[in-house]
Order: C-alpha cells, then sequence, then structure tokens
C-alpha cells in the first residue's frame, strides 16, 4: 500500500497541472484573485462616494437655509425644473433627466415659534445596493433637523439637557455577555469553512481524476493491475495519495492567506487579522484540522469511486462538476443566521463540519458535540472507503 502510495505521489509530482493546482493555485492565483475583487470594490465604493447626484428641489423658498446647506454639498448639483407632482418628478428621474427630487412642504417653517410637523419628502430610485444617494442626503437632513429641534426648544426655554430628559425621559443601555472572541467567530467563523471545505474539494479533486480515469485513459491501470499486490492496497494508496494532496492544499491556502492577509492589514493598518489569530489557540487550529481529516477522507473516498467509475478524464469531470454543488448546499445551510449546532446538526454530514468550525473560532464548542460530529463523520468516512474498496474490486467498473 506504501508503496503504491510514494509511487502515486511521485507521479504527480511530476505532473506540472499538479503542481498548479495544489501548489501553485494556493499559494499565489487565490490571493490575486481576491486581492483584485477587493481593488474592483474599492474603485466601485471610491466612484459611488463621488459621484455626483443632480437634484430639483420644490419650493426651496420655504427652507431656504436648508437648500444653500443642500447646494454647498460636494455630491449634489441643483438643476432647474417647473414639475412639481411626485409623477411627474418620477417620471423625471426614470427617465434620467435627474437623480432625486426633494419636496419642501406647504406648512414647513424654520420659524422657531412654529408649532406645527412638517414632512420633506425624497423622491429617487433607491433599488442601488450602495445608497449613498440616501446615505447623504439622510445625514444632511437629520443635522438641519437637530438644529432646527434645539433651536425651537431653546425658544421654550429649555436647555439642552432638560430637552433630552423630556425627549428620551429613559434610555436602555444593554450589556453583552458575549467575549469578544465569540461576537468576532460569530462574523468569520462561518467564512472560513466556507473557505476551507471547497479547498480540500479542489485540493482531491484533479488526483483523484488523474490516478483513476487517467489511468484509464494512458492505459497504464492494467499494468498496476496485474502487479502482486493486492486490490484493497491499491485503492488505499491511491487514496492517501488523494487525502495528502486535498490536506496540503488546504494547509497552504489557509498559510499563504493567512499570510497576505497580515501584510495587506499590517501596510493598511487594519489588524482584524491578527487579532483573529491571537484569539485561536494551539489546540483549536488542531481540532480544525482534525475536522479536515474524516471530511476530506469522505470527499477523496466520492471522487476517487467517480474517478473509477469514469470512462475518461472528461467524463470524470462532468461527474465531480455536480458534487461540487452538493457540498456547497450544505455549507450555505450553515451560513443561515439562526442555524447552530445542534444534536440535529451534528448528524448533517458537511453542515455538521462548517457549524463546528464556527464554534470553535468562537470558543464556544461543546465537546460532546464535536465528538458526535467527529464519530459521525468517521463512521461515513469508512462507509464511502469501503465502498471505494469495493468499486474497485468489480472488473465490469474497472474496464467500462
Amino acid at each position: 500500500m506504501w508503496q503504491v502510495y510514494l509511487k502515486e505521489l511521485l507521479e504527480l509530482s511530476r505532473d506540472r497541472k499538479t503542481m498548479f493546482f495544489v501548489i501553485l493555485l494556493p499559494i499565489i492565483i487565490f490571493p490575486v484573485l481576491f486581492g483584485l475583487m477587493g481593488l474592483v470594490m474599492a474603485n466601485v465604493v471610491h466612484k459611488a462616494q463621488s459621484e455626483e447626484f443632480r437634484y430639483v428641489i420644490v419650493h426651496q423658498e420655504r427652507a431656504p437655509e436648508f437648500a444653500k446647506r443642500l447646494s454647498y454639498h460636494k455630491n449634489f448639483k441643483q438643476i432647474e425644473s417647473e414639475l412639481s407632482s411626485i409623477e411627474q418628478l418620477t417620471q423625471a428621474i426614470r427617465r434620467g433627466d435627474f437623480e432625486a427630487a426633494v419636496i419642501i412642504p406647504e406648512n414647513f417653517s424654520d420659524d422657531p415659534n412654529g408649532k406645527a410637523q412638517s414632512e420633506f419628502q425624497l423622491v429617487y430610485n433607491d433599488a442601488s445596493q450602495m445608497d449613498v444617494l440616501g446615505a447623504e442626503f439622510t445625514k444632511l437632513f437629520n443635522k438641519f433637523r437637530d438644529e432646527l429641534r434645539d433651536s425651537k426648544l431653546h425658544q421654550l426655554g429649555l436647555t439642552a439637557d432638560s430637552a433630552k430628559s423630556v425627549l428620551e425621559p429613559i434610555t436602555l443601555k444593554t450589556v453583552s455577555t458575549a467575549a469578544e472572541r465569540e461576537n468576532l467567530g460569530e462574523k468569520i467563523g462561518g467564512f472560513i469553512a466556507y473557505l476551507l471545505v471547497p479547498l480540500c474539494l479542489v485540493g482531491c479533486s484533479y488526483p483523484a481524476i488523474d490516478i483513476g480515469a487517467g489511468e484509464k485513459e494512458r492505459g497504464t491501470l492494467e499494468t498496476l493491475l496485474i502487479c502482486p499486490v493486492s486490490r484493497i492496497s491499491l485503492v488505499l494508496g491511491k487514496l492517501f495519495t488523494v487525502l495528502t494532496t486535498g490536506l496540503l492544499a488546504t494547509l497552504i491556502t489557509v498559510a499563504s492567506f493567512g499570510g497576505w492577509g497580515y501584510v495587506i492589514g499590517s501596510l493598511m493598518g487594519v489588524d482584524i487579522v491578527a487579532e483573529a489569530m491571537k484569539m485561536l489557540g494551539i489546540a483549536d487550529l488542531l481540532l480544525i484540522l482534525l475536522l479536515l481529516l474524516p471530511l476530506t477522507t469522505v470527499l477523496g473516498s466520492l471522487l476517487l469511486s467517480l474517478s473509477i467509475y469514469a470512462r475518461s478524464f472528461k467524463e470524470a469531470q462532468n461527474y465531480i462538476g455536480p458534487l461540487s454543488m452538493i457540498v456547497i448546499m450544505p455549507l450555505m445551510v450553515a451560513l443561515l443566521p439562526g442555524v447552530e449546532l445542534t444534536t440535529v446538526t451534528a448528524l448533517i454530514p458537511v453542515t455538521n463540519i462548517a457549524l463546528c468550525v464556527k464554534e470553535l473560532v468562537k470558543g464556544t464548542m461543546d465537546m460532546g458535540l464535536l465528538t458526535l460530529v467527529f464519530g459521525q463523520m468517521l463512521v461515513l468516512a469508512a462507509v464511502l472507503v469501503a465502498f471505494s474498496v469495493h468499486w474497485f474490486q468489480r472488473e465490469k467498473v474497472l474496464f467500462r
């Protein structure tokens, strides 16, 4: 078995595609891709924040101070229009004549002695995910409203402190019992698993295809089968090769992201990566890696079985595509709000691993549930390894 294992590793190390997918891709390509995505997002945000929005203000003579502040804002440019109704303004915005319209009500007065409550109206398209227009207008409007309120309260003879006691006679302050690590783990724990599990799958995929369907195409499978080695030793040697590459790709990628994240965080003054690493102990990292072992065994057994069944390299790739979706869906379940690690979710493959990683990052891991998850994944891995061995012993599967 170990001779087969070393032989497969040696052949894979000589294959440039393997070196690319297992080593080069995690070290360089993934960080570069995420860096480019970050750069694109930064440019989009910068462009949105520096964009100038054309607006129309209806009845600006009723609020000259507000109109003046709006015209001085760097993101807003006033244009003239005779339109006044909401329907007309809406149609003009849809045509692209301008981006927003502000309607000052008839009963508005900035006189501190005024007693009536007024309602301003902002007409614009708020479907954008980056609602810079609405955010900037709301900020300006709130400041104007607060100053007007303070002015009216002053006319009534109320100071700032007494006004606060009238407007907000009672306040509520919440004291969270969650530690800083728990808060951080709740935010990023699920995404760590969302990164690790697909990496295990990617690290296993190409070697599994190559040492199964690839050997069929090269015609070397028959030569391997006539060697004085049992079928069980052959399939276990190949399986251990797949596990090695899967775990190696995951470890390299995690180290690469950690290193690049630390460097980028240090250069940009963002220390969230350093804070996250300080909170995680060596025992937590070892437990995460220990959880990845049965998971990688499960994925490797499935991939190797599909590869052995396939007639060609291309057919094996077609089988593995749907498998990726089957793996991703349970990970998405683990990211849903309110989904926690319980006795029920601990029995759902892949989802349980993601939830365990999240709990380990939070520092709130229940060792009983961890044992249940690990035991369940070990049983599933043993079943799939046995199925892979059985699959490899069937002549009609090997020589389809």
